[in-house]
């Protein structure tokens, strides 16, 4: 399609761009060339399972023609339409989020990823309520632009202080491996823990006052900081929380959401419906930049006489929309949340028997196609294979052996993530499965045996 040759991509590439999250000096790209299915290749041929879904994003696999077609269709008839236009594919868009969203979550703003859904939910809790504060919780991500950053709770937003949005009170996470309220009563019952950490955020609750607080916003499931599954009965419990004292609940499920835990939403697990979903990634399985606000009615409602003051030129994108339609119906054509859903013990049966066979694993944790492996140099301790906020020279050799492997995953720290695309079949599974094997004898060497 473009006259370059391959070999002038990264000259090219160091020349003239910049990297997100990098030192530019020391990036270390993939050149890519083509994907297809749960693998991509590079420029000299070479095959990658993608046991990452790139950034946790390709839900329904790469090089799909369908939503491929639905684009250039849409190119070809309306490329672009302002924001205050109705157009054909965002009526339809509307329509067909509303039939798998929980609930009464029938309106939907669109935006351009997650990090300004995450902006412009809070925008939409802050004036509807009329309150300014915003809890969100320490292991969390959601976005890199000022306020997203500033509801993010992990080290990331702390270079960015103290030139963020104001009115961010963060609470701790239901993370059972390292609890901090059970470091001496590891075996309390699910039923107690849940009560434990929701006594937490009401007691934060109480203490910032509750008149101040405009909504709770959490990842329904813990993405890169853990796959935190949240115990039976804790999302209940905030939402509980949230109707006692007159807040918003605004689940994040740009990670979680379109079938990634075996259910469209993560929050379907609990019977559990926000005020507000966010979401993005598998909104379009990445094939376009789409993001979205679902809302309840009494919220969109609240603003029929007041007016939103925000937008975004690219709001509604034609092109965006035609991929998130075609994507959810490829979804539903392949049964793919199903597909998640079955395929989901079988995750958890392979993420065990590494935990079995390998003393470095502290702990598995999974839901659906969404997992983890957390890696510890000793079990009993639980000290991480790398500090909070850095890796080790373990890590990198692991993650390096499984690229070498051809497996593109995901290292976080001391963790390892597990997310394939949802087309993924467990031969495939079994196929990264078998690298990891082999990668986690290097971590295995620094593990207290």
């Amino acid at each position: 399609m473009f006259d370059l040759p391959d070999d002038q991509i990264l000259p090219l590439m160091q020349a003239h761009g910049f990297w997100t999250w990098s030192a530019q000096a020391k990036v270390d790209p993939i050149p890519v060339e083509r994907a297809k299915g749960v693998y991509f290749w590079d420029i000299d041929g070479k095959r990658y399972l993608d046991f990452n879904s790139m950034t946790m994003c390709v839900n329904a696999g790469h090089g799909d023609e369908r939503i491929i077609d639905a684009m250039v269709a849409q190119a070809r008839e309306l490329p672009y339409a302002g924001p205050p236009m109705a157009t054909k594919v965002r009526a339809l868009a509307g329509k067909v989020l509303s039939e798998i969203t929980p609930g009464d979550i029938n309106h939907f703003l669109f935006t351009l990823g997650g990090a300004d859904a995450n902006e412009n939910a809070i925008k939409l809790a802050r004036a509807y309520t009329g309150r300014h504060k915003i809890l969100s919780r320490y292991r969390s991500y959601h976005g890199a632009t000022a306020g997203a950053m500033a509801v993010t709770g992990d080290p990331r937003r702390q270079e960015w202080e103290p030139n963020l949005m104001p009115g961010v009170v963060h609470f701790l996470d239901p993370y059972r491996y390292r609890s901090t309220f059970h470091r001496t009563n590891p075996g309390i019952s699910e039923a107690d823990f849940a009560r434990d950490y929701l006594n937490h955020l009401e007691e934060i609750i109480q203490y910032e006052g509750p008149e101040t607080i405009a909504a709770v916003l959490m990842e329904s499931v813990t993405g890169t900081n853990g796959v935190i599954i949240p115990p039976e009965g804790y999302m209940q419990g905030v939402r509980a929380l949230c109707d006692k004292y007159g807040i918003l609940m605004i689940a994040d499920e740009v990670m979680s959401g379109f079938g990634r835990t075996g259910k469209w939403f993560a929050v379907d697990h609990w019977d559990v419906v926000p005020d507000m979903i966010t979401m993005a990634k598998g909104l379009t399985s990445a094939y376009a930049p789409l993001g979205a606000v679902g809302m309840r009615d009494k919220i969109a409602g609240f603003f029929d006489e007041r007016v939103f003051r925000s937008g975004l030129t690219y709001t509604a994108h034609p092109v965006s929309l035609a991929a998130a339609i075609a994507n959810i119906r490829v979804m539903q054509e392949d049964r793919l949340v199903e597909h998640a859903a079955g395929l989901g013990p079988v995750l958890k049966r392979m993420l065990t028997d590494l935990g079995e066979s390998h003393p470095s694993v502290g702990d598995v944790r999974s839901i659906g196609l969404f997992g983890i492996l957390e890696l510890v140099k000793d079990r009993e301790t639980k000290e991480p294979m790398a500090p909070w906020n850095g890796s080790s020279p373990e890590m990198t050799a692991m993650r390096k052996y499984c690229l070498d492997h051809g497996v593109f995953l995901y290292a976080h720290w001391h963790t390892v993530l597990v997310i394939p695309p949802l087309i993924i079949t467990e031969e495939q599974l079994a196929e990264g499965f078998a690298v990891l094997d082999e990668a986690l004898k290097i971590t295995d060497e620094a593990a207290k045996k």
